[in-house]
């Protein structure tokens, strides 16, 4: 049996085309509607008409259907006569009523049509055949997630727009808080604490309170205590610096013999010169150890000392080496020591989320953010720290030793964000992006 299908603008032509190709003695299969218009898969049997076929025991064999069987009970038996019946009503004058078209019966499955067994290759419909492979899968998912990545951006953009007209003074008030820098989340969650009869300027006091006291303060007793501190955190977070205001601090305090300074920082150039001249400025004792068992010894010499301040290297946070300095140098040493997170004020809101996740397995005492002097946004450091809870100790604004430094306090830090953000509301990038925007154009 040989079978073809065959696609014509309408069931004319197609069945011209089955003619032409199989003669008019060809069985109709099935019909559907295509893009390109009506498809037929035609069948037409070489063999005699009284020859017999065997099937084999395992597998029956099913009559194939007849025309009228596919295209409707009232629809001729053969191709023949389906031609003259469309001829006739093609010739047939106008005002004559027309013959109703045959109803279409859904085709039968694919395995009813064939006479041979399943084994029988020369049975399939079409010779092409479609590969997919595992990339064209790949690509598919990707398509897929991208359109669901669009979808969900829309809802969402929905979402905040019914909020929006809901309540369109917490819309307005979250569009603040997040050109102040606070993360969306965190946006939804103060605003959801809202008075409902809340004016302007009240709600905004009121989100200002609820941030303050979402701040956690801890770890300033640093320097009415005792022990022994080790500065942590990346390059460039003004860690030797930090070191050496709290040794002044702590001098002015209690005297200059009572506080030493350490550099475990092997890896900066000149970095053991730069705590050695603070010390002199000082006048407390500085030392240098370059592993652990240095480190030991060194602890040990200063053993009489009140306050031990620990200068560590500073690498990037995704960096292997930032922890294993820790755990190389805590190695061997008896005393316990308190470890401080030192951080840049001025980062992105990702940068110091990436900080905060590096050193999720040290025990973190207290956190000091430096470089508040270089901000024009606070809520990225605000967020961070309401986020992970970071226990925040100090704060530093510049380079002078050791006037640049202070105890953290939530209220002081929420009205300096607010007073950077009604000073500069991110403006400072505005001219800037807009002028290189018109020279790439």
């Amino acid at each position: 049996m040989k079978i073809r299908r065959f696609v014509g603008i309408d069931m004319r032509e197609a069945l011209r085309k089955v003619k032409d190709e199989l003669g008019a003695d060809a069985v109709i299969m099935s019909t559907r509607k295509t893009s390109e218009g009506i498809e037929l898969t035609a069948a037409f049997d070489k063999e005699q008409p009284n020859a017999r076929v065997k099937a084999e025991p395992s597998i029956s064999v099913k009559p194939t259907p007849t025309l009228s069987e596919i295209i409707g009970d009232s629809g001729p038996d053969s191709l023949r006569q389906l031609l003259e019946q469309q001829q006739a009503q093609a010739s047939k004058p106008a005002g004559e009523p027309a013959i109703a078209k045959p109803s279409v019966k859904r085709p039968a499955p694919a395995e009813h049509y064939s006479h041979t067994s399943h084994n029988d290759n020369s049975a399939k419909p079409d010779d092409r055949q479609v590969s997919v492979t595992p990339s064209d899968l790949q690509d598919v998912k990707e398509e897929l997630a991208s359109l669901r990545n669009v979808l969900s951006f829309q809802v969402a953009a929905l979402s905040q727009q019914q909020k929006q007209a809901k309540n369109p003074l917490h819309g307005y008030l979250h569009h603040q808080l997040q050109a102040m820098g606070i993360t969306p989340a965190l946006c939804d969650q103060f605003i959801s604490y809202l008075p409902s009869d809340a004016d302007e300027r009240e709600a905004w006091l009121a989100l200002l309170k609820l941030m303050a006291n979402r701040l956690h303060i801890e770890g300033h007793q640093l320097l009415s205590q005792s022990g022994v501190v080790a500065m942590v955190g990346p390059t460039g977070a003004g860690k030797t610096t930090t070191v050496a205001k709290l040794a002044a601090r702590y001098a002015q305090k209690y005297g200059a013999e009572h506080v030493a300074m350490v550099t475990i920082d092997t890896y900066r150039i000149a970095a053991y010169e730069q705590l050695s001249t603070y010390g002199k400025i000082i006048g407390c004792v500085v030392k240098k150890a370059q592993s652990g068992e240095e480190l030991a010894d060194v602890l040990y010499q200063l053993r009489h000392k009140k306050m031990i301040l620990i200068d560590t290297a500073g690498f990037s946070q995704r960096d292997a080496r930032l922890i294993g300095q820790l755990r190389d140098f805590s190695t061997g040493i008896n005393m316990p020591i308190n470890y401080y997170l030192v951080a840049q004020a001025n980062a992105q809101y990702a940068s110091l989320q990436g900080v905060v996740e590096a050193y999720k397995n040290v025990k973190i005492q207290g956190c000091i953010f430096t470089k508040l002097d270089e901000c024009y946004s606070l809520g990225e450091m605000l967020s961070i720290a309401i986020a992970y809870n970071l226990p925040l100790s100090f704060i530093t604004d510049g380079q002078k030793v050791p006037e640049d430094i202070a105890t953290a306090n939530g209220k002081n830090l929420i009205s300096l964000a607010a007073r950077l953000y009604k000073k500069y509301k991110l403006h400072h990038t505005s001219n800037h992006i807009a002028a290189n925007a018109a020279r790439a154009v």
